[in-house]
């Protein structure tokens, strides 16, 4: 594979303990707060079991995580896939577009600050004033391509496409949105390593969809059925030859395998009742650019080897 998960074997994520993850509040179309306050405590129970198991996931997988405190008051806090977009220890930290959430934005810029001073992050940024972007939530790295896809319509903004071309130096491309059940990319589009594509076409306009067609060749189209976009399968974690995700379909297994791929399934459906699944609880910290990448083993014989492996 010729992206930076050859020279990157253990991938850093960003996550959250779900210690005050709850659903109660509703601002996407799976968000029902009067089923989760029936159940509330067996389903608290499950989703603590359920992240406890992609963690595991992760570290049995190779990867390191940081942690970000939880905080009461936050639920979700634990998507810390919305906190930022990533890219050579640079971030550009978030703004939500729903009040409800507009608390946690002081709590990751604390936490990317206390990362910059560790050495894990190198450069903190945020967005001009009224221009709101929730992260990689609606920005996808897709290290094959070299390039940004931004989702936008229902959370994220047009204008904030060329913002991150500016910080990143690289090409970003707005795909519009059409479905408010995908209401952020990462719940229907997921790049893969091998610069494969899984995305759910009805989510997508077709001003959208025809942008991912004339940079997806056919055979690195992924359409993923009803079924398995509902389950959330496009909500994934992908780096080297392994794809973690809550569930799948024989159908789509079988095609991520005959790709070279492992598929770890680690049961997230506790999340999904608030709209997010493996790669929303998970934000990749060590994305490098193709600049960045030809730099790499220069950095690797004068100093230490943290911010790569």
């Amino acid at each position: 594979m010729t992206t930076s998960e050859q020279f990157d074997p253990r991938p850093r994520f960003l996550m959250c303990r779900p210690q005050h993850f709850a659903v109660t509040y509703s601002i996407n179309p799976w968000m029902d707060p009067a089923a989760w306050r029936e159940s509330r405590d067996a389903l608290h129970a499950t989703a603590v079991r359920q992240w406890q198991g992609l963690y595991r996931a992760l570290g049995a997988s190779g990867a390191s995580v940081e942690l970000v405190e939880p905080q009461d008051g936050l639920p979700d806090l634990v998507f810390t896939a919305n906190s930022a977009v990533v890219l050579d220890d640079k971030a550009l930290l978030a703004r939500f577009r729903h009040s409800e959430r507009q608390g946690e934005e002081p709590v990751f810029a604390a936490a990317f600050h206390a990362l910059r001073t560790r050495g894990l992050i190198r450069e903190v940024v945020t967005l001009p004033p009224g221009v709101t972007l929730e992260g990689a939530g609606d920005c996808l790295w897709d290290a094959y391509r070299r390039l940004f896809w931004m989702g936008c319509g229902f959370r994220s903004e047009v204008p904030a496409r060329e913002i991150v071309a500016a910080q990143f130096g690289v090409p970003c491309i707005a795909l519009p949105l059409a479905d408010p059940a995908f209401y952020h990319l990462d719940t229907c589009f997921s790049p893969l390593p091998c610069g494969a594509v899984m995305y759910h076409p009805a989510a997508f306009t077709k001003e959208g969809l025809a942008r991912i067609h004339a940079r997806v060749a056919p055979p690195q189209r992924i359409a993923l059925a009803p079924g398995d976009a509902a389950r959330f399968a496009a909500n994934a974690v992908s780096f080297g030859r392994t794809i973690l995700l809550s569930s799948c379909s024989e159908t789509l297994r079988a095609r991520l395998k005959e790709r070279g791929y492992r598929v770890v399934e680690t049961p997230l459906a506790a999340f999904q009742r608030s709209g997010g699944s493996a790669c929303c609880l998970t934000l990749r910290l060590d994305h490098r650019s193709a600049a960045a990448m030809q730099a790499v083993p220069a950095a690797k014989a004068t100093r230490g080897s943290h911010r790569f492996s």
